[in-house]
């Protein structure tokens, strides 16, 4: 099995640490997130992981190149920003299988692949979970106050994908895949997705999200 990260983001919302180094080397304890990344997809038995990158790709090859991971690591390197769909596209030279994982560059998770890889096509999808308090009414009086709460049957992606080596014709080869070939696969239900509840979930994508990613990390990586 084969995976693919797409690390080729600028990371603009983490300035202005990504103004010195890419935003998969932000260190959650001390570790880097790509790494982090890498020892969770060896986990499910990936064999090799082909990494998408762009900016400061240099730094990252680097930083890899010097760590013993006991996986193959290769790279896909973005002369120009090509958007997520537009980099799978051009990573896919370098797959054979015909089928294959790809998975957001900022997302540090629990989430079990081994259920992810029983169906093609398939996005994860965890239940949304809103970053604000949340207010129970009764008319205009407040009863009770909910911190922090899945909201139940609202579904959003959790940036991991199984997908099949058909859909790569299908890719544009600059623009995103949640905004081109997801919509179309879902109007012509070759779309499909796997729920996960009570999963350790996160996107790095702000300060809090470093924070909060940190204080939970063991509990996230077993």
């Amino acid at each position: 099995m084969k995976a693919i990260i797409l690390a080729g983001g600028r990371g603009k919302r983490l300035r202005p640490i990504t103004d010195y180094v890419p935003k998969p080397l932000i260190p959650i304890k001390n570790i880097p997130i790509i790494e982090w990344q890498i020892k969770y997809l060896k986990k499910y038995g990936v064999s090799e992981i082909i990494i998408c990158s762009g900016y400061k790709s240099e730094m990252i090859e680097n930083y890899l190149n010097n760590k013993k991971l006991g996986i193959k690591i290769t790279y896909s390197i973005e002369n120009r920003p090509l958007g997520t769909g537009g980099a799978i596209k051009q990573a896919s030279k370098k797959i054979k299988d015909n089928s294959f994982l790809v998975i957001n560059g900022d997302i540090i998770t629990n989430i079990d692949l081994k259920k992810l890889l029983k169906k093609e096509n398939s996005i994860a999808a965890i239940q949304l979970k809103t970053k604000f308090g949340i207010l129970q009414t009764d008319g205009n009086k407040i009863i009770k106050f909910d911190e922090k709460k899945e909201i139940k049957d609202t579904w959003m992606n959790a940036g991991i994908y199984y997908l099949g080596k058909e859909i790569l014709k299908d890719l544009p080869k600059i623009g995103d895949i949640e905004k081109s070939l997801f919509p179309d696969y879902a109007k012509k239900g070759k779309l499909n997705t796997v729920k996960f509840t009570n999963s350790e979930w996160y996107s790095v994508d702000s300060f809090k999200d470093m924070e909060e990613c940190s204080v939970n990390i063991e509990k996230i990586i077993k």
